[in-house]
């Protein structure tokens, strides 16, 4: 039997991939020369003038233009001939067995691997950079990572498990912070002892932005979880007299290794142990106690969510009418869902001010919830591996950028990368979105099995959530 032919419009077409190329570059031209072709700087004569930055733009354009270009010359074949040879077979190709064995390897090993990783990281990190070079890849990378996967978890319970949209996590992840920080000064107590407590006020506020939106679900549900968010950090702007407004709250307490300080003093860490004094000691204990609050965070969901509660907020996620027909109290599910993914947002939020020693209103914006939520898209809603790949792409991805000296000499020497940060982002929620609109890791593994449990494709779950 002779074998079809795949369709010639599914060959390689360079005119038509030149032509996209040409006009992605115009439409990426006309959209970044006012946002980024100019800048407005502050001259000798304090006047707000405009520089052009030619280098920059032009290169983007190119960059866009040949992602285009490649994308039509090479991968839009590609795919139409894989569903060609879908269509003609009438079934789908039967999987690769050395990718099946590779892919099972994978998610096996991979979770023990990347803890075991994980824990020798400060040491090994010290064996490559010594004690000077080690304290920016253990605070920037490892500190910075382990918070956001902490929040990025914490929200995955709200919306990859219940399906409630939350847009306000930032909120509760304030008011941990606030709460540590107005404790500790105002009466003394321990970071250990405001630890659990910062986080009952955070899971007390999620209760009380859960009654309101009982009701609500979907856009709206969005909508009011925005506003919440928004009130918070106004209030955090306005209460002067308790929270300092703009100015923020600084000489916060610092955590203590069982009551020994991380200072120079004889009764410190280093004195007390015996060691020189080096401030790598401090940034070492702080990142192992956020691995472990990150460790925490895992461990209590993944027990949650095959108890009858994490159940319960699968079937909400699913179906809000057939839960309520199984007898569900969706009132109590809706809210041990804020209350929870709550409480580990205050509890992230009071390790940020211990770890600062200085907070302000300005660390809690909309920008913060969105880069959380868009961490928990990326990664696949209910999965704690992808939500936390999603984080090290996007957190330590713009680090390393802006460690990388020959993006300064393709954009300019002025590139930072942060500026650019939710450019980016957006980027990948669009790349994710038309390749992998599931997330990273789009499999699921069911909490409740009749013999044997397996993993599930996200696509034979209503959005991919299950």
């Amino acid at each position: 039997m002779s074998e079809a032919l795949p369709d010639r419009d599914a060959r390689p077409d360079l005119i038509r991939a030149l032509r996209e190329g040409a006009l992605a570059a115009l439409i990426a031209f006309a959209l970044f020369l006012p946002l980024i072709g100019f800048s407005t700087v502050q001259n000798m004569r304090n006047e707000i003038v405009l520089e052009a930055r030619w280098q920059l733009l032009f290169t983007l354009v190119a960059v866009i233009a040949g992602i285009r270009f490649l994308s039509t010359l090479l991968l839009a074949p590609w795919a139409e001939r894989r569903a060609a040879a879908a269509a003609l077979t009438k079934r789908e190709v039967p999987p690769n067995g050395v990718a099946q064995v590779w892919r099972a390897m994978a998610a096996r090993w991979f979770a023990p691997l990347a803890l075991g990783f994980v824990i020798v990281y400060p040491p090994l990190v010290l064996g490559l950079n010594g004690f000077q070079g080690a304290a920016k890849w253990i605070d920037n990378f490892g500190i910075q990572i382990l918070i956001y996967v902490m929040l990025g978890w914490g929200l995955n319970i709200v919306v990859g498990l219940a399906g409630l949209l939350d847009l306000g996590y930032v909120a509760f992840y304030a008011v941990g912070a606030y709460s540590y920080a107005l404790l500790a000064q105002n009466f003394g107590l321990s970071f250990w002892l405001l630890l659990p407590v910062s986080g009952i006020l955070a899971a007390f506020w999620g209760i009380m932005l859960g009654f309101p939106v009982l009701r609500l679900r979907g856009d709206y549900l969005a909508i009011v979880t925005l506003a919440f968010g928004e009130i918070i950090r106004l209030v955090l702007i306005n209460w002067v007299p308790v929270t300092g407004g703009y100015a923020g709250i600084s000489s916060i307490p610092r955590p203590t290794f069982f009551g020994i300080p991380f200072n120079a003093s004889d009764e410190g860490f280093a004195a007390t142990f015996g060691l020189p004094f080096t401030p790598i000691y401090r940034t070492i204990f702080l990142y192992y106690v956020i691995l472990a609050l990150a460790l925490l965070t895992a461990a209590v969901t993944v027990r949650l969510r095959r108890m009858p509660i994490g159940r319960a907020w699968e079937a909400l996620r699913e179906d809000e009418i057939a839960c309520r027909s199984l007898g569900i109290n969706t009132t109590t599910t809706k809210l041990t869902a804020f209350a929870i993914g709550a409480a580990f947002g205050g509890f992230a939020g009071a390790f940020f001010a211990a770890r600062q020693g200085f907070i302000s209103p300005e660390s809690f914006t909309f920008m913060e919830s969105a880069v959380i939520v868009a961490m928990v898209v990326l990664g696949g809603m209910g999965s704690q591996i992808g939500v936390a790949i999603a984080a090290v792409l996007m957190i330590g991805g713009t680090e390393i950028m802006r460690e990388l000296d020959v993006l300064k000499a393709v954009f300019g020497p002025d590139f930072d990368p942060t500026q650019y940060r939710m450019l980016i982002f957006g980027a990948a929620m669009v790349a994710i979105t038309v390749w992998r609109p599931r997330g990273l890791i789009s499999t699921r593994q069911p909490s409740a099995f009749l013999a044997e449990r397996k993993a599930i494709s996200g696509t034979l779950v209503r959005e991919g959530h299950g």
